[in-house]
């Protein structure tokens, strides 16, 4: 049989403007070509309790169980959930986007009784209003997602959301996926349980890993389950022995991922937190104005925006599909297009860790204008 030769990898190098993944630093990209080791190798597992100090700092939070788990953002959504559910526990999901969605839909594989408290896509909730809905409830946990990746909006209020979980018996987990590394997260000041993220958004680095946090509240929860985690893979009970000490086998670690992810957060840390937040708002509110100025307003208020990503509203008559094919064909850029109630109404514009750069809001603008008018 004879088989075509096959080409080298040679793929275009774009400028990644989407909700994900974001552009990789070439420090980053540096550190992956190191030569790997084995996952059990002292200078590996060395290399990992650095990962995990970078990690309790940029989470901003002294949890002991501190970790990435193997996977993409999603699967540290499914590892947050699946660890704390057991069949029968009532629990309340609040909805503002398509990944508040997806909590709802993981949750049920796991046999929780789901409440949906909801709000339309662009909105925010009340934190009064979720509040009033945990009274007189015996949930298990509520969750919700701090920056909706579908609409751009940036929830407020996590403090008091997690004051009023707390007072009435449950958990709140947090999903920082496109808000950890861009925009303030403070996992022990905000009194949040369980929190997870995910390697390629305002971290900048390769999908594959997403960082996980878990309070002492949250692990006693997990030490008191009546029944096994019904995923083996992400049972946390088997991922913090490998991570802690003395180092228990459990999985083959992506080795070159973790070399990533280790690099993208001593660029976090090297930059600052306070600093990179104020840069990723003032790149942001450097795009807000330039859309502003050729008649493409955001979506969501300037109150609750966020500043990773944004949902520029798509002008009547204009096609979103073609928009986006000709950023990509003629200038090398990517942006997304809308989700559910949103599609063909916004794009979705990613501004995250090594991408949230002014030469890329000056490319895009210009691009957007000159398509556009």
């Amino acid at each position: 049989m004879e088989f075509a030769p096959y080409t080298d990898l040679n793929t275009s190098s774009r400028i990644l403007l989407g909700p994900g993944p974001s552009m990789v630093s070439p420090r980053v990209l540096r550190a992956m070509a190191t030569p790997l080791l084995g996952h059990l190798d002292p200078e590996f597992l060395k290399i990992m309790e650095e990962e995990q100090k970078l990690l309790r700092q940029v989470f901003q939070t002294h949890n002991e169980l501190t970790l990435a788990i193997p996977g993409t953002g999603s699967a540290g959504m499914e590892a947050a959930l699946c660890n704390f559910i057991e069949p029968g526990d009532a629990v309340l999901l609040c909805v503002m986007g398509f990944f508040g969605e997806r909590l709802c839909e993981i949750a049920k594989r796991y046999q929780a009784q789901v409440d949906r408290l909801d709000c339309p896509w662009g909105e925010v909730f009340d934190p009064a209003q979720i509040e009033a809905t945990l009274k007189g409830k015996a949930y298990k946990l509520v969750a919700l997602v701090h920056a909706e990746t579908s609409t751009g909006a940036l929830q407020p209020g996590i403090p008091e959301i997690a004051a009023a979980a707390h007072r009435n018996g449950a958990l709140l987990v947090l999903d920082t996926v496109t808000s950890l590394g861009g925009i303030p997260v403070e996992i022990d000041n905000w009194g949040v349980d369980v929190a997870y993220s995910g390697a390629q958004k305002s971290l900048s680095c390769p999908p594959g890993l997403a960082p996980l946090t878990v309070s002492e509240r949250g692990r006693e929860v997990i030490k008191n389950r009546q029944t096994p985690v019904a995923n083996w893979y992400l049972d946390l009970n088997g991922l913090e022995k490998y991570w802690g000490q003395p180092h228990a086998y459990h999985h083959t670690a992506p080795i070159s991922l973790h070399y990533a992810l280790r690099e993208g957060l001593r660029m976090v840390i090297e930059e600052g937190l306070e600093a990179r937040f104020a840069r990723h708002r003032a790149n942001a509110e450097l795009f807000w104005e330039g859309l502003d100025s050729i008649d493409l307003p955001p979506l969501v208020p300037l109150s609750y925006r966020l500043a990773t990503l944004t949902t520029p509203q798509i002008p009547p008559g204009v096609d979103d599909l073609s928009v986006r094919s000709r950023l990509l064909d003629e200038y090398n850029i990517e942006i997304a297009g809308g989700f559910g109630p949103l599609r063909g109404k916004v794009w979705r514009v990613g501004l995250m860790g090594y991408s949230s750069r002014k030469e890329n809001i000056t490319l895009l603008l210009a691009a957007l204008e000159s398509i556009l008018h």
